[in-house]
């Protein structure tokens, strides 16, 4: 009996501190903040994915984020031109509250005009995503396309990132230039003023830079978050032999476009495999998506079955591909079917690093997993709008107006009409009067 008693007391006195320990470990995770990856594409089209149905495209490790989170059917992006939206995306503010609405620059100066500037920018009152992830304590990075200015009063490191790997303009070739470019925003640049050539292509290149930063914070156990802001699959048109061959039934832009996003892709999945490796998968939140619908005209992207491309309010040209995922707090290979917004990617991650969202001022954006996780049945937006100069959409519920500058506006009631091809202004009048 003695005996008995003498085990019992020692398996219980191993039994508390290892009870203790688990529970602590499971406080640990469930209080740690989470990481932050934001995977952004620039001008795919909403069909060019496996997990939005295509037979063509080769995407494996977005289709299988897809299957490991929430995949959005009713995303929207707040302009259908790159500058634009990302302005919104990382202020989580209308940018028409700032005049930022034509094409790539701010109607607040003197150009018109699609070209590039650099006095053209995101104002340097705005507070950014990266401004406001860092008071929480997170190490900060962007890679790729900057496009929110080239002047260096609208830098990344100057708008709240810690770390810039990239180009500060809207577009440059995928291979290295022979000879430097002779505009500075479009010359590869690491941190301020240093700029560097890359050797490879440039959608790799990009991915392997954001692991290392990945890499760096794992290991100091510092929470990071790592904008990835690929310029594929934007124009120009580069895409290796090995990718091209991938394609032996396409042929010109669709065939270079099938390639570029391949490559997308892969470096997409360098970026996952890596959280794995680390160990740090379940402590990430992961969110791809797209600035804009795809330019058909000049990329060959696909939109379908939405109608429109870059730069129209219709569908094709405003909605996007949308993929979050954050193990133990969405659940795997769901969808949500309600209208949201880039808008909305702000205070959901600034929530999510543990703030206060009602310290965020004049934002248009909301918290998401509320209305993801079902505690919200609401939907997250019950009016979304758009504007570029004269032309103008609204949607409300699920009834969407389009305003033109040479001819009568329309009206479209989506769920039966996902391609926009009946206008029923004529058949709901009052509904079209209150819209306009």
């Amino acid at each position: 009996m003695q005996a008995m008693k003498k085990i019992l007391i020692i398996v219980f006195a191993f039994y508390i501190p290892l009870g203790c320990a688990a529970q602590q470990k499971v406080i640990s995770n469930t209080t740690k903040k989470p990481n932050i990856i934001l995977l952004f594409a620039d001008d795919a089209g909403y069909a060019d994915f496996g997990f939005q149905g295509s037979k063509v495209m080769i995407t494996p490790n977005l289709d299988k984020l897809a299957t490991e989170g929430v995949r959005f059917t009713q995303a929207y992006v707040t302009h259908p031109t790159c500058g634009p939206s990302r302005a919104g995306l990382i202020t989580g503010k209308s940018q028409y509250k700032f005049g930022y609405e034509e094409n790539n620059v701010p109607t607040y100066m003197s150009a018109v005009s699609a070209a590039d500037s650099t006095e053209m920018g995101l104002p340097v009152e705005e507070v950014t995503m990266a401004d406001y992830l860092k008071k929480q304590g997170y190490a900060t990075a962007v890679y790729g396309k900057w496009h929110l200015g080239g002047a260096d009063r609208f830098h990344p490191t100057k708008r709240g990132f810690d770390e810039f790997y990239g180009f500060r303009g809207g577009a440059r070739d995928y291979f290295p230039y022979k000879n430097p470019p002779s505009e500075p925003q479009n010359k590869l640049e690491r941190g301020f003023a240093n700029f560097e050539e890359h050797e490879g292509y440039l959608t790799d290149v990009l991915a392997e830079d954001a692991t290392v930063f990945i890499e760096k914070n794992a290991k100091a156990n510092t929470p990071f978050f790592a904008f990835l802001s690929f310029n594929a699959v934007h124009t120009p048109m580069d895409a290796t032999p090995e990718d091209l061959a991938k394609f032996p039934e396409l042929t010109g832009k669709r065939k270079i476009v099938a390639a570029m996003g391949l490559a997308l892709d892969r470096a997409v999945g360098k970026v996952l495999n890596k959280l794995k490796e680390l160990g740090i998968e379940d402590n990430t939140i992961v969110v791809f998506t797209n600035d804009n619908g795809g330019p058909t005209d000049a990329n060959a992207s696909s939109n379908l079955p939405l109608s429109g491309i870059k730069a129209t309010h219709l569908e094709g040209g405003i909605r996007v591909p949308f993929l979050m995922k954050w193990p133990g707090q969405l659940q795997a290979n769901t969808t949500y079917t309600k209208p949201i917004s880039t808008l909305d990617l702000l205070p959901t991650f600034f929530k999510a690093a543990g703030g206060d969202v009602n310290e965020l001022k004049d934002i248009d954006g909301v918290d998401l997993l509320p209305y993801i996780n079902g505690q919200n049945s609401a939907r997250p937006h019950e009016t979304l709008f758009w504007k570029r100069d004269a032309r103008a959409a609204m949607r409300k519920g699920d009834w969407k107006l389009i305003r033109f500058p040479d001819r009568p506006a329309e009206l479209f009631y989506l769920p039966d009409d996902e391609k926009e091809l009946n206008d029923l202004a004529t058949s709901e009048p009052e509904r079209y009067l209150e819209m306009y």
